[in-house]
């Protein structure tokens, strides 16, 4: 199983808008988490342009974080000339969890279906080069007490080696959770005996998605 995914950055919308024989192509992607996430995005976009004639989507999403759900619409496109080379597009860029509409503002002039196509997937990879990326991999979590004389010198060692902190929890000792690698375990261990002088195990705790 892969445990690395791209995935597009989080928190807002990207459009861009071109023109093919008058008529106009708008162009909006969106991060999503699942379907239901995609499908109001979708319906969103609806609003935001009520008086367009189509507005024709694709999305990837991934379920539990392994199988992958695609869908696309033509959104009354002729069959396989709008949703389906836009869905190509996304599946190309390496991207999930990702959903895209192209509303098409009708400007009079029939493109056929191979103008169709051409708009629809262009739309789409125009705007793909413009989303920046986040990756989000799977890691292993463990946790190590650390005496508190020493937690802040140990602490700061341990980022120094590429250790992630992902959490830190006081109490009659300090607490750190640490995530690394899938198979890095070996690694952890060597670096904290020679940080601590064999004084510190980690014990496994589970596993978690880190985005970067």
């Amino acid at each position: 199983m892969e445990t690395t995914y791209l995935l597009p950055e989080p928190g807002r919308d990207f459009t861009r808008e071109w023109e093919v024989k008058r008529s106009r192509f708008i162009a909006t992607a969106r991060r999503v988490m699942d379907e239901t996430q995609a499908r109001a995005f979708i319906d969103e976009v609806r609003t935001t342009y009520p008086d367009a004639r189509h507005h024709c989507s694709a999305f990837i999403v991934l379920i539990d974080d392994v199988l992958p759900v695609e869908r696309s619409s033509d959104d009354g496109e002729p069959s396989g000339t709008a949703g389906r080379p836009m869905l190509e597009q996304l599946k190309g860029s390496g991207l999930l969890n990702i959903a895209v509409v192209v509303t098409r503002y009708f400007g009079g002039i029939k493109l056929g279906a191979g103008g169709l196509v051409h708009a629809y997937s262009e739309s789409v990879g125009q705007l793909l080069p413009e989303i920046p990326r986040a990756r989000r991999s799977l890691s292993e979590l463990y946790r190590v007490d650390l005496a508190h004389a020493e937690a802040g010198r140990l602490e700061s060692e341990l980022r120094d080696r590429g250790v992630e902190i992902t959490d830190v929890a006081y109490g009659e000792t300090a607490g750190y959770t640490l995530a690394v690698e899938p198979g890095g375990f070996g690694s952890l261990c060597d670096t904290l005996a020679s940080l601590t002088q064999g004084q510190v195990e980690p014990r496994e705790i589970g596993t978690t998605w880190i985005e970067s």
